[in-house]
């Protein structure tokens, strides 16, 4: 079975500090449903793993959490691709749970869910904890620019031997055409 795990914001929608609260705030990353529906195509597996605190900050809850992922998998959908899971965490940064990244909770889930393991898997993120998840659990850490990418590049911790794309299509084009993430 082929893999790929993907952050949600950032990486396939806009990100926004203030949070995605709405159905109607979730817009794509241009390029992003493509990537999604071209690797479904190809006979690669894509999850979304993703930190969503804002259930737990009270700015959003579960039931329109669900509504944002619908709208998701529909555009998703609609562009000919799949999302086979979304696994996410709703807790605060303070809360002491194992499932935000960059602790690899829900990273482990993913491979005891799909009964894999994560060694060549890549896992797809816009920040260090991204990265760092994906390290901790044995997966294959890939950044791209979008979303807080930049500002994780400009950090500069933690991207030894990471490949860095501009985006989701432009690690879609890697792995569809070389098998492995490279960097651009």
């Amino acid at each position: 079975m082929r893999l790929v795990i993907l952050d949600r914001d950032g990486v396939i929608n806009e990100d926004s500090d203030d949070y995605i609260k709405t159905p109607e705030e979730w817009r794509p990353i241009p390029g992003s449903l493509e990537a999604i529906a071209r690797l479904t195509h190809a006979g690669i597996q894509v999850v979304v793993a993703t930190n969503q605190s804002g259930i737990a900050r009270g700015l959003f809850n579960v039931d329109m959490l669900g509504r944002i992922h619908n709208r998701m998998l529909d555009e998703v959908h609609h562009r000919g691709g799949e999302i086979e899971a979304i696994f996410f965490c709703p807790h605060g940064p303070g809360d002491g749970c194992t499932c935000r990244k960059p602790l690899p909770g829900l990273l482990h889930d993913i491979a005891a869910r799909f009964k894999t393991s994560l060694n060549s898997t890549f896992a797809v993120g816009d920040s260090r904890r991204d990265l760092e998840a994906a390290r901790a659990a044995q997966a294959l850490p890939v950044l791209v620019r979008t979303g807080k990418g930049l500002r994780t590049i400009t950090e500069g911790r933690g991207l030894v031997g990471v490949p860095v794309y501009d985006d989701l299509a432009a690690f879609t084009d890697a792995v569809l055409s070389h098998g492995v993430g490279g960097g651009a």
